[in-house]
């Protein structure tokens, strides 16, 4: 489903970086244990000086792990199912009719390969959203959605999240297309405590899960410290005009 005149978000970016500063972070929030695993993985990925090669097999460990840790906050029930030895085990089973990715491109489409490893014939679906060059506020592109998703665990995927806009933007449309809002994941490898903010204010619902939470954004909605262009070092691409990030141009974070 292709969007033919493109959205915009309600909420400037300018609205947003303003907004719930100082206050605690939500309790839908849930990082991933920073474990001294996870701590040498985040100094390789952020490292400036570290080889594509390397920046793409650590994102894909710690997006493996990422993903993992967002499975165990979906429902289970109670099961029980006979060994091959003919005895009963006590287990759970999951509670939901169905688990469905999406990605917000480009960089979120990184984590579908993750999704993919650990959830046998997970369905994808993919949203791209992209700053107004006037405006500067984000704007839907493109949306192509699996049908029947109203009834699913929706995993939302993007690598980077520093204002949270096109997330925002992102739960919207889910929104829009009757997923409940408490069934909707949020997860990303790095956000900002803004983008933090800003998600759960306006979807107090919505499970936010990351590896890693920086506390600010500087003047041009970058993440401070960061790990830089995710989708420019994921992809080897050349990097965006100054001024812009993977959070402004490609997903507008």
């Amino acid at each position: 489903m292709a969007v033919g005149e493109a959205q915009s978000v309600c909420v400037p970016r300018a609205a947003l970086a303003s907004a719930h500063q100082c206050h605690p972070l939500p309790r839908t929030l849930s990082v991933l244990k920073s474990t001294p695993q996870v701590r040498g993985m985040h100094t390789i990925i952020r490292d400036k000086e570290t080889s594509r090669d390397e920046f793409i097999f650590y994102s894909k460990r710690l997006m493996r792990l990422l993903i993992e840790h967002a499975l165990s906050f979906l429902p289970f029930q109670d099961c029980v199912v006979q060994t091959p030895q003919g005895q009963d085990y006590a287990g759970k089973c999951y509670a939901g009719k169905q688990i469905t990715g999406v990605s917000i491109l480009r960089a979120g489409e990184t984590m579908e390969p993750a999704l993919r490893a650990v959830c046998k014939d997970v369905r994808i679906g993919t949203i791209l959203i992209q700053t107004n060059q006037l405006t500067g506020e984000p704007e839907l592109h493109y949306l192509r959605l699996p049908k029947d998703i109203s009834d699913d665990h929706v995993i939302l995927m993007d690598c980077t999240v520093s204002t949270g806009a096109a997330a925002m933007m992102a739960v919207r449309v889910l929104l829009d297309h009757d997923v409940p809002e408490d069934k909707i994941f949020l997860l990303s490898l790095l956000m900002a405590e803004m983008g933090v903010h800003s998600v759960a204010y306006a979807f107090p619902r919505v499970r936010i899960i990351t590896t890693a939470v920086d506390k600010r954004v500087n003047d041009l909605f970058r993440i401070i410290p960061g790990i830089g262009n995710f989708g420019d070092r994921y992809f080897g691409t050349d990097a965006v005009p100054e001024g812009s990030d993977e959070e402004e141009v490609a997903s507008m974070g």
